[in-house]
């Protein structure tokens, strides 16, 4: 039997560091984010939809979508916000299910679906289990702008477009704070995957 974890939590919580330690205990991961990336790929029927929908402004020299440029203007507009996310998200949904049977089907005892916006797309229904990774609000903020070169006021907008982080622990089955050492963190999942895997 197999159980499928979703893991999610604020942006810049450590959710990846998360991940990877799952990752190295030899635990398929399937990341929502990088099925986001490959589905607006040029190829992709999601590309053509966002051209048409956001303008050809949005691509790089090289007919690429431009991200970065693409992030700045959805960020900043809670409309536009959601018009991006009913082109991409039915396209992630359908790749994250396929991949997440067919590691059913291998015999995998645990799945994981990281999935940022597991609540804010609807998606708990995917899964068995919810991992929740928090850190502080400072922390969260700090490594925000660091990690993506933000000011305080862009790190803020984007933390505020996700779900509180609070309803986000409310909604969990077991959270992992991520506010200190790597070895913390590192304790507190290893608790849960052998309460998880003890059955």
């Amino acid at each position: 039997m197999t159980i499928v974890i979703g893991l999610t939590g604020g942006i810049a919580t450590g959710k990846s560091t998360v991940a990877d330690m799952m990752k190295k205990e030899q635990i398929p991961v399937i990341d929502a984010d990088i099925l986001a990336r490959e589905a607006v790929a040029k190829e992709k029927p999601a590309f053509k939809k966002i051209i048409e929908a956001f303008g050809k402004d949005i691509l790089m020299e090289s007919g690429e979508l431009n991200r970065v440029k693409l992030g700045s203007i959805v960020f900043a507009d809670e409309q536009k916000r959601q018009l991006l996310n009913q082109i991409i998200h039915p396209e992630v949904r359908k790749e994250m299910v396929n991949q997440r049977d067919d590691l059913i089907q291998s015999g995998h005892k645990l799945v994981v679906l990281d999935i940022p916006l597991l609540f804010e797309s609807g998606l708990e229904h995917f899964v068995d289990y919810i991992l929740v990774v928090s850190a502080s609000e400072e922390l969260q903020l700090d490594r925000l702008m660091k990690r993506n070169h933000l000011s305080e006021e862009q790190a803020r907008n984007r933390i505020n477009a996700q779900l509180p982080l609070e309803e986000k622990k409310k909604k969990a089955d077991a959270v992992i704070d991520n506010s200190g050492e790597i070895s913390e963190t590192k304790a507190q999942l290893y608790r849960i995957l052998n309460k998880l895997t003890a059955n």
